[in-house]
């Protein structure tokens, strides 16, 4: 799949959204795509999945795609399973396969005893579920994913994660947007940001551990213009001043990603988490 010199814009008069963006989709990779909240993500997504057309460039190669929106509409005029046999049925399904499938997945995600409940009657998690489920049961070769693991519990979120990891593996193309910098940290290919309209390479971000083997900590302390990078946590204290804990072995990976940020962040300090401060 390639976009050529993509723009899109809402109006004749309207702002550019996106311009001139120029990527290419080989199988067996996992790009991430991050940005500020309003820069374009999602309508990039919505590009590539041809729910929006690019008002300027064009998008050639498209193959078999499953897209996971933002947000789910969950006043349908179905129950679960009946959702997911319809949309099975789009994708090109034959209904009894598009019923196996749904009902295997619906099993995976722990959900099976919902699949005869109105939509308009599930929680929200379940029908981030069945949003999921939805754009999986397809077998696609794209995978569009806009904050999929939102309002999903551990092990659903486990299911996706491998549920993309064996698409990759299978020669697909998985594209995801996630707040999570530790998000298929390990899997991922390539970043990707969208600022200013643009679609900027960025460096593949490195997942900042949390668990109780993470080793010995150290504190990072900056300053900066903008937004931090994506994903490095929820750290700001003030606006233009960012204070993280991490393990000190990914310390390095967080200091690049932080200087080469655009406008890049100065590191004012880098400390032992339970030391005194140093100037860095």
């Amino acid at each position: 799949m390639r976009l050529e010199a993509v723009g899109r814009r809402y109006g004749a008069r309207g702002p550019w959204v996106l311009r001139d963006v120029g990527l290419e989709l080989p199988g067996h990779q996992l790009l991430r795509v991050e940005g500020a909240n309003g820069s374009g993500k999602s309508t990039f997504l919505r590009v590539l999945a041809g729910i929006d057309r690019p008002t300027a460039g064009r998008v050639t190669g498209r193959p078999r795609t499953a897209y996971v929106p933002e947000r789910f509409p969950p006043a349908l005029p179905f129950d679960a399973l009946g959702y997911l046999v319809h949309l099975g049925r789009v994708h090109g399904l034959g209904s009894r396969t598009a019923a196996d499938r749904a009902g295997q997945w619906l099993e995976r995600f722990g959900i099976a005893r919902y699949a005869r409940t109105p939509l308009r009657e599930l929680s929200k998690g379940t029908c981030q579920k069945v949003a999921v489920v939805q754009a999986l049961l397809a077998e696609p070769e794209l995978l569009l994913l806009d904050e999929a693991w939102t309002g999903l519990d551990p092990q659903a979120r486990a299911v996706l994660d491998d549920a993309v990891r064996a698409i990759v593996a299978a020669g697909g193309t998985a594209v995801f947007v996630d707040h999570d910098v530790r998000r298929l940290a390990g899997d991922t290919t390539a970043a990707h940001r969208v600022a200013d309209a643009r679609l900027v390479p960025v460096p593949v971000p490195v997942p900042v551990s949390r668990d109780g083997d993470a080793g010995p900590l150290v504190v990072v302390e900056a300053e900066g213009r903008g937004e931090p990078p994506a994903g490095l946590g929820d750290g700001t204290s003030a606006p233009g001043t960012l204070r993280l804990t991490v393990p000190a072995r990914e310390s390095d990976a967080v200091l690049r990603r932080l200087l080469d940020a655009n406008p890049p962040w100065h590191i004012r300090a880098v400390r032992p988490a339970a030391g005194p401060t140093e100037d860095a």
